[in-house]
């Protein structure tokens, strides 16, 4: 698998930063259509409190609306297997293939043995449980809702195109999630993606200083704004002559 994958460095610059800059960050490349590339409104974090998640997605698939031949926790050595083709972490990423959902993909078992081989985080199109136990590892989490049981859990499949949350995610996509929601960032942007979200911060703070100044006044507010505007317009201007 042939996937570029981040420096030390740009990996641990993304972390800083919330998805919402990153998704900004990504619209100044018009590599995709801005209304495309994340997930939607039923992938929710679990732990909103979190810092940021990155990683590279391990795929799989999940039912257990009934009993299968393969036992609840089979797959767990192949996917952990699977963390060691990225340099940088992996987020364990399943698509519940039971409509509706039965049964919580994960608990504390999962969460730990994920974590403990070096996963940044989990997300399914299902539910969890354990969530207390899986908070107190630190563990970020992000699911279509809470289920106690387990079911008759298996994992059919793993490393294979998915579908989470509207988002189409294959095995290697690099994704960023927190508190408001995850993204994916194509990996030929990734390094400068991650570059210039601090520049991003920088020009918006220019507004946002302003309007908790004690001096705050419509003509000053609309100069922040110009101000605010033009210096990201530089920073697509720099994207442009790149590419």
């Amino acid at each position: 698998m042939n996937i570029p994958q981040l420096s030390q460095q740009d990996y641990d610059l993304l972390k800083k930063y919330d998805t919402p800059t990153v998704c900004n960050v990504i619209e100044l490349f018009d590599i995709r259509p801005r209304n495309t590339g994340y997930m939607d409104e039923s992938i929710q974090a679990c732990f909103p409190e979190m810092p940021p998640m990155v990683g590279y997605a391990s795929t799989a698939t999940f039912r257990s609306a009934a009993p299968a031949g393969s036992e609840a926790y089979g797959s767990l050595k192949g996917q952990v297997e699977t963390f060691e083709l990225y340099d940088m972490p992996s987020v364990v990423v399943f698509q519940d293939l039971d409509v509706p959902v039965v049964a919580a993909t994960f608990g504390e078992l999962m969460c730990t043995t994920y974590k403990r081989f070096g996963a940044a985080g989990l997300i399914t199109t299902g539910t969890g449980r354990d969530l207390d136990q899986v908070r107190a590892i630190d563990f970020p989490a992000f699911t279509s809702g809470t289920t106690c049981a387990h079911g008759y859990c298996h994992t059919p499949t793993i490393q294979v195109p998915i579908k989470v949350g509207g988002l189409a995610v294959n095995p290697g996509d690099l994704l960023h999630g927190d508190c408001n929601g995850v993204t994916s960032i194509p990996h030929e942007i990734a390094s400068e993606v991650a570059q210039l979200c601090g520049p991003f911060m920088e020009a918006e703070a220019i507004l946002l200083d302003h309007l908790k100044g004690d001096k705050l006044t419509p003509d000053g507010f609309a100069e922040a704004q110009k101000a605010c505007k033009e210096m990201i317009q530089s920073l697509a201007d720099q994207v442009s002559i790149k590419d």
